[in-house]
């Protein structure tokens, strides 16, 4: 009998091993896909930085510069800091423990993108398109005019809308304009490239599907 039990255990699990192993290399293949369409979309905003950096140039306007400063100083890290608190104590304060976790989970995401797009600024030194220099490449600066790339606004700005995409796709792709408008707006007044930007992004992305994926999704389960 248990001889028989322990086979019988064994046909029982062996579908379930098969499925775990189905989803395991599923989720590889999508993000080996994901993978390969970030460097080629990484590859090609660097092939075109200096055309859409011309395109930009050519087609600027006061009011238009006027706005673009005002959308660019209002994007920094720290605004969106001071939002996020606001909105952490407000649900705090109602006793809602969903959202309370989620906007504890964007300040997180906020501080990891900020921190990591702060350490590659000074180890890359890339100048900003704002600064005239034959090198553009730099190597390790404490300077800010060589810290182009990535853009800190769009990193933060990206990780902290993408994890309430993450949490509820319905309000964060209402939101998804702002991280949109804050990235060009750094193109738009010569602080970085179409390159930095888009780069800024994707690591925003990435911080923010680590701390949904290590901080959020474990409390809630």
């Amino acid at each position: 009998m248990r001889i028989a039990d322990f086979k019988r255990g064994l046909k029982i699990a062996s579908p379930k091993c098969d499925g775990n192993l189905f989803v395991k290399r599923r989720l590889v293949f999508y993000w080996l896909i994901g993978i390969v369409i970030a460097a080629i979309v990484i590859a090609a905003t660097f092939y075109l930085d200096d055309a859409a950096q011309n395109f930009i140039v050519q087609h600027q306007s006061r009011p238009a510069k006027n706005f673009m400063r005002n959308v660019s100083r209002l994007g920094d890290w720290t605004e969106h800091f001071a939002l996020g608190i606001t909105l952490l104590a407000i649900a705090w304060w109602r006793g809602n423990r969903k959202w309370t976790r989620i906007f504890l989970s964007m300040l997180l995401a906020l501080a990891l993108a900020g921190a990591a797009a702060r350490v590659v600024k000074i180890a890359s030194g890339r100048a900003r398109p704002s600064v005239k220099t034959e090198e553009v490449w730099n190597g390790l600066k404490f300077s800010s005019n060589y810290h182009a790339f990535p853009s800190g606004h769009t990193a933060a700005s990206a990780a902290f809308f993408t994890v309430l995409l993450l949490a509820n796709w319905r309000i964060g792709l209402a939101c998804l304009p702002i991280p949109i408008l804050i990235g060009f707006s750094r193109m738009y007044v010569a602080a970085h490239y179409l390159s930095d930007v888009v780069c800024a992004a994707i690591l925003g992305i990435l911080c923010a599907m680590v701390v949904q994926h290590f901080f959020l999704r474990k409390i809630e389960n």
